[in-house]
């Protein structure tokens, strides 16, 4: 017969209480039981006395029997030194999943492009910005006079034909 000393459940919904308990392995969760060796009130702090309350005495018969305790059980028989429990290393167990590293790739993909296209903007800009600054070609400059003159040109009639027709109207009133 396997021995086990485990938790078995207690209490009501959303209210958990736990009975720490020697019990064949076989035997359901919350099912009979050999002996009941402690008890252990999540719902209290962790630094109250009542938390976890366990008969060492007990806890060693029956580890000397060969009952073999639960991670958690283990934990409390550690804490009170009754059982070493040797620590464990998961080193991966802070690794997000594959779809959650998937999302992060989308987000830096997204991120990188948004920045591609910012630093493409103020470069744009800092070269709209320096290209005055610069001096043009001969061409250019007459290019641009050229270009400029005929929309000047074509500004200053346009202005003066409303103040002429303006000044040439007698004056209401």
């Amino acid at each position: 017969m396997a021995l086990s000393m485990r938790l078995s459940r207690g209490g009501s919904k959303k209210r958990p209480y736990y009975r720490i308990v020697v019990a064949d392995a076989r035997s359901p969760r919350d099912g009979r039981f050999i002996e009941k060796i402690g008890t252990y009130n999540p719902l209290l702090g962790k630094d109250d006395a009542q938390r976890i309350v366990l008969d060492g005495d007990r806890a060693k018969h029956w580890l000397g029997v060969g009952a073999q305790p639960t991670d958690r059980v283990a934990r409390f028989l550690d804490a009170a030194g009754i059982k070493e429990r040797a620590a464990r290393n998961n080193p991966n167990k802070a690794e997000p999943g594959e779809k959650a590293k998937e999302r992060a790739e989308e987000r830096a993909e997204k991120l990188k492009a948004q920045q591609e296209a910012e630093a493409e903007a103020k470069a744009s800009a800092a070269a709209a910005a320096a290209a005055p600054a610069e001096t043009p070609n001969e061409d250019a400059t007459n290019e641009g006079v050229s270009a400029e003159a005929p929309a000047e040109g074509a500004d200053e009639p346009a202005a003066e034909t409303p103040s002429d027709t303006s000044a040439d109207q007698p004056a209401e009133g």
